[in-house]
């Protein structure tokens, strides 16, 4: 008898030394191979697979004694798929802690109103917290990629700033832009005003991407939109500059000549009448209200003052004065 309660007295202070060796573990901090350490956990990873994930990243965790922490936290099925940033002194408990959380490390970035799929993309590729993942493909393989009906992308996503997963594919923040575009251009066009010449919700997105590279002042865009919608309704060219422009694509060098209003083109509003095939740029939530709403007016003309805003004219004899004397400088 002596000899058995001595052998259970030894199993439970070795069972002690054992429950406080590993609870002094836990609350040490991990060895890092540099701080911070930044990984990512994969959708779907189980537990076993997040530390080995972590293990290649940097973070020398001991995954037996981590699995055995996260069991006895009844957790080891409950870890977050993410971006994750650690720091020299995290411990063990504190970094399940973190996986258990959620807690995970974003990333943003502005994608902003006005501009073309070409610099969409340039500055996708240079978000270094972003997963190239449709860098060499056409905009044709992205689109399909996406699951997307149409074949162009131009103007069929959403400018925001974006939030995400450092490390996220570029493929699904591009998913997230358009379901933005999709549900703002579907909620647009169910309360758009009546009367318009639109056939469809791709016509008025169209307008509202001339809008957007028009003006920049938002009290101008109902009356841009009026202009461009009066034209339209009487079978008059938009004579637009930026859908020609937009034609000219990248040989375009910053300087609009009359030899490129008169060279025809799809995208040539000078040259053709109605709208051109594709939005010219990605426009924002005022562009696409002005487009379905624009001002009750009767101009068909307007031009720039030089301070950001435009003049509004009814006939080319007032435009013509207006244009001597904003932009000719002629009183």
């Amino acid at each position: 008898m002596r000899l058995l309660t001595k052998l259970l007295l030894l199993a439970v202070l070795s069972l002690a030394a054992a429950v406080a060796g590993f609870g002094w573990w836990a609350g040490q901090p991990l060895a890092l191979r540099s701080s911070p350490v930044d990984f990512h956990i994969a959708d779907g990873s189980s537990l076993r697979g997040a530390i080995t994930q972590m293990r290649e990243a940097g973070v020398a965790v001991e995954p037996s004694l981590l699995l055995l922490l996260a069991r006895l936290r009844g957790a080891d099925t409950g870890i977050k798929a993410g971006s994750y940033s650690v720091a020299q002194g995290i411990t063990p408990w504190q970094l399940l802690d973190k996986l258990l959380s959620g807690r995970v490390t974003q990333s943003a970035i502005t994608l902003v109103e006005g501009w073309t799929l070409r610099q969409w993309r340039a500055r996708l590729a240079e978000h270094h917290d972003l997963r190239g993942d449709s860098r060499g493909l056409t905009e044709a393989e992205i689109s399909q990629r996406l699951g997307l009906e149409q074949s162009s992308l131009e103007g069929w996503l959403f400018p925001d700033t974006y939030l995400f997963d450092k490390q996220s594919s570029d493929f699904d923040l591009l998913a997230r832009a358009a379901r933005a575009m999709r549900q703002r251009l579907a909620e647009a066009w169910a309360g758009r005003a009546a009367g318009l010449p639109y056939r469809s919700p791709h016509e008025a997105l169209i307008m509202a991407s001339i809008i957007e590279k028009e003006t920049g002042r938002d009290a101008d865009r109902e009356l841009v939109a009026a202009v461009f919608v009066n034209r339209l309704r009487i079978g008059m060219p938009l004579q637009s500059d930026p859908t020609v422009i937009y034609g000219l694509g990248e040989s375009f060098d910053g300087n609009l000549r009359k030899r490129d209003l008169l060279a025809d083109t799809p995208y040539n509003t000078y040259t053709r009448r109605g709208l051109p095939p594709t939005p010219i740029a990605m426009p924002g939530q005022a562009s696409l209200h002005a487009a379905l709403h624009p001002a009750a007016s009767s101009a068909l003309y307007f031009v720039a003052r030089g301070d950001g805003s435009s003049h509004f004219s009814q006939t080319l004899d007032e435009h013509n004065r207006a244009v001597n004397q904003y932009q000719r400088r002629r009183k």
